[in-house]
């Protein structure tokens, strides 16, 4: 089995910095596409910041310039640096993959996503 682990999230003041971190881990065969999401309450959870296994990146325009997704292959691991916080960036944070797996002698594919972290920047 596979799973995302998130941290990094916390209570920052606006205009504040954080950076979160996503580990995959199992019997990981290739990550693919990488993201984070957020879910204001209330709100539908909405896309932040992709990365696709090449590294091209794509932004949602209320981040853009303030936060900076990038992912290290080898450790399995995506980040994003978010500066310049706003209270509208309160959220919880998830991190999502898709990510091929090994189990006994077959492979599958599955999207996958974290338990997701709190991200509160206060005022």
């Amino acid at each position: 089995q596979v799973q995302l682990v998130e941290s990094g999230g916390g209570l920052v003041q606006a205009g504040g910095s954080l950076r979160l971190s996503c580990v995959a881990s199992g019997s990981i065969l290739t990550v693919g596409a990488m993201g984070w999401y957020r879910q204001a309450p209330g709100e539908e959870r909405e896309s932040v910041a992709t990365i696709s296994s090449l590294g091209i990146v794509a932004y949602a325009g209320s981040v853009e310039g303030r936060f900076t997704i990038a992912r290290d292959n080898a450790k399995k691991t995506v980040y994003l640096e978010m500066s310049s916080l706003k209270p509208e960036d309160t959220a919880v944070y998830y991190c999502n993959a898709n990510i091929a797996y090994s189990r006994g002698l077959r492979s599958f594919t599955e999207n996958v996503w974290g338990q997701g972290t709190q991200v509160t920047v206060s005022s």
